[in-house]
């Protein structure tokens, strides 16, 4: 069982953030600290909880104006390494710094470095939509790669864990300019985040990420990479154009068998699945394999989850055998019921074939 990503925030890590924060601010009172954070509710709190508890705590002990505090804050946060755990440092900027550009919006810029400011700057841009997306704009033409991420995921429509952003749900022109800004970008940690932004997007305007991807495909590697992954949930929808933007088309293709054993499995445990097709076509194909499993959810309604196994190219004649295997364990986000479960075999975004598995 994995260690909850809660318990980050051991008593060793505050024991050394203490220590960093007396090295720089040698009136920063360690007790009387640590006596706020591990108060009647700690054990309780949930990750971001205990992330929002300490930022208070850290104003609370500090006992600073704001703009005095983030000048104890910057030196601390860029003794860090890279880490989730520090997001604490841009998330006092979202609790105590949104009326105060001129000091957070540098300050933001800084932390990212240390651990992304991507959640922190979204309350700015619901402020002042146009003031902040000139502002990440600049962030894009940015030295360092983290800086320029967080133009792009500070932005997303459907951030995950993040606060919304029901304007760019809505209209994601604003987004734009900045994932044009980051097409070729060198950094792959950059360019996810720009896939990630335009899969986001696809979501709610898949028209609008066909046109762009058409015009941005085949123009760098990097560029189509992006397109690639960018259109990932429409390709597992099996949508037309996107199939076809990649050479896709409806398939010619004979399914010999597909199994799937044991019939019945207990939840937890998993299943082997073996399939063989091959090409009625004359000519090579480019074959997009996934399998999909309709999940059956509480009160007896299935939900289709699709994976993908590989892309291939597939000649006339070549008879193809392959296997893969599926666990039912529990998951944090996906839940198990029993019931009789389908699963279905795809080809270029087709149902193909089919069996069924009761889950018990």
């Amino acid at each position: 069982m994995p260690e909850a990503l809660k318990n980050l925030y051991s008593p060793a890590f505050f024991e050394r953030l203490s220590s960093q924060f007396m090295a720089i601010y040698p009136a920063f009172d360690k007790g009387r600290f640590l006596e706020l954070v591990y108060d009647e509710s700690w054990e309780q709190r949930e990750l971001k909880a205990r992330m929002r508890h300490l930022v208070h705590c850290l104003h609370h002990t500090l006992q600073l104006p704001y703009r005095e505090a983030l000048e104890v804050l910057k030196p601390v946060a860029a003794l860090q390494p890279y880490a989730y755990e520090y997001v604490f440092f841009p998330d006092y900027i979202e609790v105590y710094g949104q009326q105060d550009w001129e000091y957070s919006l540098p300050a933001l810029e800084h932390f990212t470095q240390y651990s992304s400011s991507e959640f922190a700057v979204r309350p700015f841009i619901v402020q002042d939509t146009a003031r902040m997306m000139e502002q990440m704009q600049r962030w894009a033409a940015h030295p360092n790669e983290h800086v320029r991420r967080l133009a792009s995921e500070g932005c997303r429509p459907r951030l995950p864990w993040a606060m919304a952003l029901p304007a760019f749900k809505k209209d994601p022109s604003p987004i734009l300019p900045i994932l044009e800004m980051l097409r070729q970008d060198p950094s792959e940690y950059v360019r996810r985040s720009v896939s990630n932004n335009l899969n986001d997007i696809a979501k709610d305007h898949p028209d609008l990420v066909l046109d762009l991807s058409r015009r941005w495909y085949g123009q760098h590697p990097h560029t189509d990479w992006i397109v690639k992954r960018a259109l990932r949930t429409l390709l597992k929808q099996g949508h037309t154009e996107a199939l076809g933007l990649f050479g896709f088309e409806k398939p010619e293709i004979q399914v010999a068998y597909f199994q799937a054993e044991p019939k019945q499995v207990p939840i937890g445990e998993g299943i082997s699945c073996r399939f063989a097709l091959s090409l009625a076509s004359p000519e090579p194909s480019q074959l997009r394999l996934e399998y999909g499993i309709y999940f059956v959810k509480s009160g007896d309604k299935a939900n289709r989850k699709v994976f993908q196994l590989k892309e291939d190219t597939f000649h006339p004649g070549q008879a193809r055998e392959l296997s893969f295997r599926h666990s039912f364990r529990q998951l944090s986000t996906r839940r198990h019921y029993p019931g009789l479960h389908r699963i279905v075999l795809i080809v270029n975004g087709e149902e193909m074939a089919e069996q069924f598995v009761e889950l018990i």
